[in-house]
């Protein structure tokens, strides 16, 4: 089963690393792992999607991961009610007036932003939940789907309470 994990860190070199070694030497496979900056300058947080056999494995993953020291807070996200979203940049060919204004009509639907335009290619950037994002791709297979890169699921919680605070 899939879990999505919100790690706070301290911001320092190296951290990222300790927290997927961790993670892969218990044999979980990380699916997405993404970092980036907070509401606070000296903290990091780290958002994990890991593919663990049983809630109970996950949770000694994340008992030792709170035994690092730079780890501040570990939540797993999976079991609260929040708010989850993913970013997609997908190229696809366009050689043809025809096949841009297909493509184009696409993006309408799916409200995703054309981001670039070529005279042989469309980059789109869409968000939105994994779903849509899977939609959105399953369409444009028509077409030569030349690149794609995703972000990985990023969430917060809902309500007042932050992470830090729970």
């Amino acid at each position: 089963m899939k879990y999505q994990i919100a790690i706070l860190v301290e911001n320092k070199p190296g951290v990222l690393t300790h927290v997927s070694g961790l993670i892969s030497r218990r044999a979980f496979n990380i699916e997405t792992i993404n970092a980036g900056y907070t509401e606070e300058d000296a903290v990091t947080r780290i958002n994990v999607v890991v593919n663990a056999y049983s809630e109970m494995e996950l949770n000694k993953v994340i008992h030792q991961m709170s035994k690092l020291i730079d780890v501040i807070k570990i939540v797993n996200i999976s079991e609260l009610p929040s708010i989850s979203r993913e970013l997609v940049l997908i190229k696809v060919k366009a050689d043809t007036p025809a096949v841009r204004a297909d493509i184009i009509n696409i993006a309408n639907i799916f409200r995703a932003h054309i981001v670039d335009v070529g005279h042989e290619n469309v980059v789109l950037e869409l968000t939105g939940e994994q779903d849509k994002l899977a939609a959105l791709t399953d369409m444009l297979s028509c077409y030569e789907v030349l690149e794609v890169a995703r972000t990985g699921p990023i969430a917060l919680s809902r309500g007042i309470t932050p992470i830090k605070n729970m």
